[in-house]
């Protein structure tokens, strides 16, 4: 069976993102091949869309290296997001299906709930998801994939803090998809540049040295492509 290679670069961008494969680091073929289990032909795919995304570079006389993005980079990275996001909830505001709705809404409920009960951290994963499936509303395919790649890029990074405050976070969230369900675009922008500027402060830079872990090999059984 051809694993396919988006499932590869998946996989590798997990490791690069969690710093299995440190910056700097060479990504040869065949050893990324024997490590997730698959042929060179899938690995070498990845590569070339991993470096289209800005996460591989490649060097004369070396081959693919994980990128080494500096200080600069990473200000830009959050400055493109502060312009970005508040366009995609605008377009969200105009396009949106009620399945976002739902979705959006179920989010914010969760949200919500799980800020008065001090779950803190366990309030990340719905906080990404909330903000992807708004991207994904914007029935944008350009913003929507340039807006992944962007989080990709900012939990390589950035460790983000948990907010002080998480039922403000989940608030103003909430009053996003209230301007989303009006179909109000003006409104959904300013809301969303407004809490994406608040919550810039809880980005802290990360260190570049190695993170320990593994990814599993790509086409161990039951796993999903």
């Amino acid at each position: 069976m051809r694993i396919p290679a988006h499932s590869v670069c998946t996989a590798i961008r997990a490791d690069i993102v969690s710093g299995v494969l440190p910056r700097g680091s060479r990504l040869a073929e065949e050893q990324l091949a024997r490590r997730y289990g698959v042929s060179r032909v899938p690995v070498r795919e990845a590569l070339r869309t991993l470096e289209s995304e800005g996460f591989v570079v490649s060097r004369r006389h070396v081959g693919a290296c994980v990128a080494e993005p500096t200080e600069q980079d990473a200000a830009d990275l959050l400055e493109m997001r502060t312009l970005l996001e508040p366009l995609g909830a605008a377009r969200a505001a105009q396009r949106r299906t009620e399945a976002h709705l739902k979705v959006l809404r179920g989010l914010v409920r969760l949200g919500r709930e799980g800020a008065r009960r001090g779950q803190g951290e366990d309030l990340r994963p719905l906080g990404d998801w909330f903000h992807e499936t708004l991207a994904q509303a914007s029935a944008s395919p350009g913003l929507t994939s340039l807006l992944t790649q962007l989080r990709h890029k900012t939990a390589w990074m950035y460790a983000v803090e948990e907010p002080a405050r998480p039922a403000e976070a989940w608030a103003e969230r909430g009053a996003i998809v209230d301007a989303v369900a009006r179909s109000d675009a003006e409104r959904a922008r300013m809301l969303t540049a407004q809490h994406v500027e608040r919550w810039r402060g809880t980005h802290r830079l990360r260190r570049t040295g190695r993170v320990r872990g593994s990814q599993p090999p790509v086409n161990t059984a039951g796993a999903r492509n």
